[in-house]
């Protein structure tokens, strides 16, 4: 702990305001780096190689928490306390880093009680197996093995690498196929090409993932990203936790953000989803593959969680796939040439 409370940021140990009182360094770093982190499930689609997506604050991610995958973390709004293994400092928007895998982290915003912000940051998250694939057979990956060992404590990039870094994740949020792939290599080659990158938790900070799925509610998350498809009972769940009924749905509550039922359901349309995009089964036989027990308690779920019913959203998203397709393999016309070269 002498060591937490020796990494505060350079720049002082400016208060931050929690429910109208100061939060003080040493406070803030015994409250959060001696708690045991939460598990993140991140849910990749089966076409995607990586996940990116945007936040906003509060939101069911920002507390003491760490996850198997890389992350790239952009915050865009906000000020206040990042976290990073046992690293404590201050972030503004533009603030840059790399984590990497089961490193734990936290950024609390400065923002007054009860307002919220619609997009505090931008976020890539990828596996450790995707990332070393890339290294065993692209020969020009071997350069960025270096950053990713880094990646174990923490790595903060500068302003500038932010700046060129931004327009990169924003494009990703809205493209697909190969142009997103290419994008993902963009923004990890700035990285990777940074002078001005430092590394943020001390060479002693060892992350201890047994340690942490020992917590209960993180052994109940495994268990159902394992068991999803199958029949559970928020009951069963509870006495795998060894909390009440009552104390566990309470407690899931707080650590997932939202109730058993609505997470377990959210699992399950996520692989319905990727099952739809991914192939041609029917929609009958995905509601009871990915757990559901009847088609119209499917149905009904997919429209509130994606807003539209399950062969819509098929049809919509392999409507996207030929465009990019198009997109990639169509030549630029004479015209769009000149206007690019001229611009």
């Amino acid at each position: 702990m002498d060591n937490c409370l020796a990494r505060k940021d350079e720049r002082g140990a400016k208060p931050l305001k929690r429910r109208g009182k100061p939060w003080r360094v040493g406070r803030l770093c015994r409250t959060v780096t001696e708690m045991q982190p939460d598990l993140e499930v991140v849910s990749l689609h089966t076409d995607a190689s990586f996940a990116v997506w945007a936040h906003g604050y509060p939101y069911r991610t920002v507390r003491w928490h760490f996850h198997p995958e890389y992350e790239i973390h952009l915050v865009t709004a906000t000020s206040g306390r990042s976290f990073v293994g046992d690293h404590v400092g201050l972030f503004e928007p533009g603030n840059l880093i790399l984590t990497g895998p089961n490193l734990p982290h936290n950024w609390i915003s400065d923002v007054p009680a009860g307002s919220s912000v619609p997009e505090r940051g931008l976020i890539v998250q990828f596996g450790e197996d995707f990332v070393r694939r890339c290294c065993d057979n692209f020969p020009e990956m071997s350069c960025v093995e270096g950053l990713l060992k880094d990646a174990a404590f923490g790595v903060q990039f500068s302003a500038e690498d932010a700046k060129a870094a931004e327009p990169l994740l924003r494009d990703m949020l809205t493209t697909h196929g190969v142009r997103r792939l290419a994008l993902f290599f963009a923004l990890l080659d700035v990285l990777n090409r940074s002078t001005a990158k430092r590394i943020l938790s001390s060479q002693a900070y060892r992350s201890d993932p047994a340690t942490y799925m020992a917590q209960p509610l993180n052994h109940v998350l495994d268990y159902i990203a394992s068991n999803f498809a199958t029949e559970l009972h928020e009951t069963e769940m509870a006495a795998l936790s060894g909390y009440s009924l009552a104390a566990f749905s309470r407690a899931f509550r707080r650590h997932a953000g939202v109730s058993f039922v609505y997470y377990v359901n959210s699992m399950r349309i996520k692989r319905a989803c990727d099952m739809l995009i991914a192939d041609k089964t029917r929609i009958a036989d995905i509601c009871f593959l990915v757990g559901f027990a009847n088609l119209s308690n499917f149905n009904r779920q997919f429209l509130a969680h994606k807003g539209m019913a399950p062969r819509a959203f098929r049809n919509h998203h392999h409507a996207i796939a030929d465009l990019a397709v198009t997109a990639v393999i169509s030549p630029p016309s004479p015209v769009t040439e000149e206007r690019h070269w001229g611009a």
